[in-house]
Order: structure tokens, then C-alpha cells, then sequence
């Protein structure tokens, strides 16, 4: 998951807030250890998250928080991998036609982050259940109105 960070360079330390995940901050000596903060103090939060049986935040663009004053200064993408957070994984059968099957395998063997075609199928599924979730759309309608100077006002 890639969140936004906003990145505060004080006078000797770099501060980090994670404005898709309320409480969530780190920090570190220089920019480099305040990324790697970040990721760590994310994954932390989303654990603890999920081990207290709460939804895991949606990450948005970086777009949704620009014009929010509270976070002006430097900003970053962190990547976050939380399938570890996500449960054992479990071996399921899927039948699909043969040419998928050849087209996935030579997309995998071109994009080697992908690793194998469970983790292909795996990351391609998560990312549209992702873009279906209801958080998300909403997101993307305030957005769209938002750019077209209208306001939602509940009437």
C-alpha cells in the first residue's frame, strides 16, 4: 500500500505524519531515517489495528491533502506491504483458460516483483476489491465535486 507521509524538517530532525492513519508518526535524524521510520511506525499501527479487529485505513493520493495547511511541507509515497497483516494464506483452485494462464506467466517473468502467478493473481485481486471498497468511492466523489467548486452541505 503506498501511503502519503507529510515530511517536517525541523532544525536537527525530520518529523513524519501519516495523515490517512489518525495517530500515526515517526521520525528519524535525517530523511532517509524518517522514510524508514515511517514504514515501520505504519506497519505498527496497521497491526495493532488489526489485531483489535478494526479496518485497515484506505491510503489516498497525495492530491487529498495539499491544500490541508496542517500538512504543507515535504511529502513522500511510503510503500507499505501488510499481506503478512492479512492472515495465513490459503491454496485455493482456479480454473482459467490457457491463454490467460501463458499471458499471466509471461507478464510475471517481465515484472519479477510480482514473483509468481499466486502473487500476481493475488495482488491483482487485492487491488480491485481495494478500488470497489465504499471508502474509496466516496473519496472519489468528493474529489470530483471538489473540482468542480460544489459543495456537499447534507441538503
Amino acid at each position: 500500500m503506498l501511503y502519503p507521509v507529510a515530511i517536517d524538517k525541523g532544525s536537527s530532525f525530520f518529523g513524519v505524519r501519516v495523515p490517512d492513519i489518525p495517530g500515526c508518526f515517526s521520525g528519524g535524524d535525517n530523511y532517509q531515517d524518517a522514510i524508514e521510520s515511517a514504514c515501520e511506525a505504519i506497519e505498527a499501527h496497521i497491526e495493532l489495528l488489526v489485531d483489535d479487529g478494526e479496518a485497515v485505513p484506505e491510503e489516498t493520493s497525495v492530491e487529498n491533502w495539499l491544500s490541508d495547511p496542517d500538512y504543507a511541507d515535504v511529502w513522500a509515497l511510503v510503500d507499505v506491504d501488510i499481506t503478512r497483516l492479512m492472515g495465513k494464506a490459503k491454496k485455493i483452485n482456479v480454473t482459467l483458460p490457457s491463454l490467460l494462464i501463458r499471458r499471466i506467466d509471461q507478464f510475471v517473468a517481465a515484472h519479477p516483483e510480482y514473483s509468481s502467478r499466486s502473487g500476481f493473481l493475488s495482488r491483482v485481486a487485492t487491488d480491485r476489491v481495494k478500488s470497489l471498497s465504499p471508502v474509496r468511492a466516496v473519496a472519489r466523489l468528493v474529489q470530483a465535486l471538489s473540482k468542480k467548486d460544489m459543495h456537499i452541505d447534507g441538503k
